[in-house]
């Protein structure tokens, strides 16, 4: 069945079942229901194909995200789908590894399938990538990361800064004094520039001074932050705090713990700022800082769809939609008592 046969069933023109179909132009109520009568006792199914080589679009949404395995990502993602879902979309998935060269050609691939706009977690070191986007008319909106170059792009992230200040100044609360950070690499993101500054803000803040040697950088990968975590725990025995900036980094600090035999929390209290399935089925459960993720995943899309980008051309801009986060208090942090690492600290 094709378009003229539904014109023909309801008596009107193709124009106008075509303005049926999609929803634009005026049409009298009478009239839609009539095509829209017809086009269900003949099974009508629009062609998709014809309408993207008539829009030029295909009215998909492209999502890059860094790892696929990534429980973030995967909650993340969750999110995108069931907001393009409920407004009929479709999205288009792609993993860039947190690799500049990689994420160029999923949107160079995802520019040539003329989807209608970008959603991604960008690689920091390739602003260029985004600029073209931008270029091409293509909505765009980041997530959980920011391209300084682009500022005005749409952005949805979570508020990383208030749960590190939040975890903090739970543990100072508790007692503690030898709070210890681990880390990513500054250079590689701004969000761990950011973990990091606000770390030190607050503990000065609070009125406890930030010791350099229990500020601790790690490269991503397991090995690096293991290494980095045992490392920490062998040169400051006396330190009874760790603050995690990721779930790797905790991983790696809960598993070189008990390496180190190490006891949770009577030894050492361990946050992270970062929240996975496995983390309250450790034990002790962690105390995490969680994130939003589902919920910016459809705040996102919600931006792209919204965006005057998506459908004619633009870039959706506005300031960042900044989400709350979350402390969960969990029992991996305790109090300082006599006994904190006293073993250790002889």
């Amino acid at each position: 069945m094709t378009i003229k046969d539904v014109a023909a069933a309801a008596g009107v023109g193709v124009a106008t079942v075509s303005r049926v179909l999609t929803g634009t132009g005026s049409v009298s109520a009478a009239t839609r229901a009539k095509v829209l009568a017809a086009a269900k006792n003949l099974d009508y199914r629009p062609s998709a194909l014809g309408r993207s080589l008539k829009t030029q679009r295909t009215g998909g949404i492209g999502l890059i995200i860094p790892n696929i395995s990534d429980p973030f990502c995967a909650d993340f993602t969750a999110g995108v789908l069931a907001c393009a879902h409920g407004q009929g979309g479709q999205v288009l998935i792609d993993v860039s590894h947190d690799d500049p060269a990689i994420e160029a050609e999923i949107v160079e691939r995802f520019a040539e399938q003329r989807v209608d706009g970008i959603i991604a977690m960008p690689v920091r070191g390739r602003p260029e990538t985004w600029k073209s986007v931008a270029s091409l008319g293509l909505g765009l909106v980041f997530a959980g990361r920011t391209v300084e170059e682009l500022p005005g792009t749409a952005t949805v992230l979570a508020d990383e800064a208030g749960g590190v200040r939040s975890v903090v100044e739970y543990l100072v609360g508790l007692g503690h004094r030898r709070v210890a950070f681990l880390g990513g690499r500054p250079a590689e993101s701004s969000t761990r520039r950011e973990h990091e500054s606000v770390f030190r803000a607050t503990l000065e803040e609070l009125g406890v001074a930030v010791e350099e040697e229990l500020v601790v950088r790690a490269r991503p990968t397991a090995d690096s932050a293991y290494a980095a975590a045992a490392s920490l725990f062998m040169r400051r025995p006396d330190l009874t705090a760790v603050v995690a900036a990721s779930h790797q980094l905790g991983e790696a600090a809960v598993l070189a713990s008990r390496e180190l035999n190490l006891r949770i929390p009577a030894d050492v209290s361990i946050a992270v700022v970062d929240d996975v399935p496995w983390s309250e089925l450790c034990d002790p459960p962690l105390t995490v800082v969680s994130r939003p993720a589902q919920d910016m995943g459809y705040r996102a899309c919600e931006l792209l769809l919204r965006s005057p980008g998506t459908r004619e051309g633009g870039r959706a801009q506005g300031r960042p939609v900044v989400l709350p986060t979350e402390l969960v208090v969990r029992a991996s942090c305790g109090p300082v008592t006599g006994s904190t690492r006293t073993a250790r600290g002889r």
